[in-house]
């Protein structure tokens, strides 16, 4: 803890004195200057081009010369030579607001509030990591939608969120909790069953904030008790669910592992599979018939079956992933291949959040382009989301939520799984280029631990580095080595000089840890 205060408190002086960046962001125009931007609809890359950012919107974009001969001589420039720019990437399933041991004992003391907390906390990290919009599905007592309105009034910092609620399901199904003896006659507040009990839950979900129904036709590997391939709803009820969804103006995304599942939800209507581990032949040509979008969340079969051990993860549910990771692979890669809809996910709180960058090179894998993998977390996602007219892109009237990285993503596209620079309407929340300096008037604080183990900084305007801080560095470089050497980090169950790793351990694949500098 010692270590952890010294480094902070040198961080924060430092940067005080013009070390480190900030959150750029005047409430005046923006100039964004781009080395090569990347149109992810035709995969074309453009040299030399410039967006004007307005009001939190991109107002143009274009060739830079042509940008800069008109933009307001009172615009802050932000200068991207040399990096790739691309539009905010976009995840179509996650689980802000749990942690791996959501299906464990453990989890039935955490609260709702507690849950909503931890959701700021694991948002940040998602947003570091470059996704600006998510759809959350899943969460206990509405904990996502309070999380997704104070992240809309700047209460705290996060992507945009079209979240779910809790998701609906079957009594002893995937979604209930299977915990508890008959003494307890708990369910989760998801749960409902019959025609008349499906349609009044879809009422109330999006009564209490709700932009996307879940729900879980068949089992999981996370669920006690339950079988992956076994459904959950008759044919009745789920057409029910789907049609007052649809009436309400909600899209549906169905949980489904099992071909069962799949069939049976793709032909009910809804408008995503979500998983569709074992989806077989006819499962992937009823998609494509229907449009039917799969969020395939790939990288989890890799991460999650060498990393998910007790107490956080029961023996029964790591046994069940293992057992069905290679099949997942192979049937997710004929998906792929025959052309189904994909829109990426990741399905965090499986692995550690922040990591939603390695499912680029997970779809890879299966057989996907990078621009293909680039499409699914830009363009198809946001269709998905029916958010088309505000996120997926780098144009005019859409959000000016942008990522760059130094190289070209499309010959190396695992440079995505760790980005230096993330802008959020406008604003530049983390900043971590090697040449970047304070931004123009950001608020000052000192330096603290987050969550994948950087010490971020934001402080005043950017002053180049003077001769005083050279001498200040000289002679807090002893407390600093002292801090990297005793690994202070954040695990997340929020312990200060813990285990590394959501697993309470080193995790395979957990990204590096550098010092950064970023919003805070």
């Amino acid at each position: 803890m010692g270590a952890a205060r010294v480094v902070g408190c040198s961080w924060g002086l430092l940067c005080l004195l013009g070390w480190g960046t900030a959150a750029a962001g005047t409430g005046g125009p923006v100039l964004v200057k781009a080395g090569q931007l990347l149109d992810v609809r035709t995969g074309i890359l453009h040299a030399k081009q410039a967006l004007l950012i307005e009001n939190e919107r991109i107002k143009e974009v274009g060739p830079e010369a042509q940008i800069l001969a008109h933009a307001p001589s009172g615009a802050q420039l932000i200068d991207l030579g040399g990096y790739t720019v691309l539009p905010g990437f976009i995840d179509a399933h996650t689980h802000l607001t749990y942690r791996v041991d959501v299906a464990s004992y453990a989890w039935l003391g955490v609260s709702a509030p507690r849950e909503a907390l931890l959701g700021a906390r694991h948002a940040k990290a998602t947003l570091m990591a470059g996704f600006t919009t998510v759809r959350n599905l899943g969460a206990r007592g509405y904990a996502d939608v309070a999380l997704r309105d104070a992240i809309r009034d700047g209460d705290v910092i996060g992507p945009r969120m079209q979240v779910s609620g809790p998701a609906i399901g079957s009594t002893g199904g995937h979604m209930d909790s299977n915990l508890l003896p008959y003494a307890f006659r708990y369910s989760e507040e998801g749960i409902a069953d019959g025609r008349e009990g499906v349609i009044r839950k879809v009422r109330e979900v999006v009564k209490y904030g709700s932009e996307v129904v879940k729900v879980a036709v068949t089992g999981g590997f996370l669920s006690v008790g339950t079988n992956p391939n076994g459904g959950q709803y008759s044919d009745e009820e789920l057409q029910a669910l789907v049609a007052e969804s649809k009436r309400l103006g909600k899209p549906v995304a169905a949980h489904a592992h099992g071909t069962v599942g799949i069939k049976q939800a793709v032909r009910a209507g809804v408008d995503s599979i979500e998983h569709g581990t074992e989806l077989d032949d006819e499962c992937i040509q009823l998609m494509k018939s229907r449009g039917t979008y799969l969020v395939p969340t790939v990288f989890l079969w890799s991460h999650f079956p060498e990393n998910a051990r007790p107490p956080e993860v029961p023996q029964e549910q790591a046994e069940k992933a293992r057992e069905m990771a290679p099949s997942a692979k192979r049937n997710l890669a004929k998906a792929v291949k025959a052309g189904v809809k994909i829109a990426f996910g990741t399905d965090s709180s499986v692995y550690p959040h922040g990591m939603n960058g390695h499912e680029f090179g997970a779809l890879v894998e299966l057989g996907m382009s990078p621009l293909g993998s680039i499409q699914a977390a830009t363009l198809h996602a946001a269709d998905l989301l029916r958010w088309s007219d505000r996120v997926g892109e780098l144009k005019p009237g859409l959000y000016a939520d942008l990522v760059a990285v130094p190289s070209n993503p499309l010959l190396n596209v695992r440079i995505l799984e760790n980005i230096p620079f993330v802008m959020k309407g406008g604003e530049v929340v983390k900043d971590q280029r090697p040449s970047a300096t304070c931004a123009p008037h950001a608020t000052s604080s000192f330096a603290v631990p987050q969550e994948d183990g950087t010490l971020r900084t934001h402080g005043p305007t950017g002053v180049s580095l003077l001769p005083i801080v050279r001498r200040l560095w000289a002679t807090f470089r002893g407390a600093v080595d002292a801090g990297a050497a005793a690994r202070v980090w954040l695990d997340d169950t929020s312990d200060v000089d813990g285990a590394i790793g959501i697993y309470g351990r080193p995790c395979v694949g957990q990204p590096a840890r550098r010092p950064a500098c970023a919003h805070s």
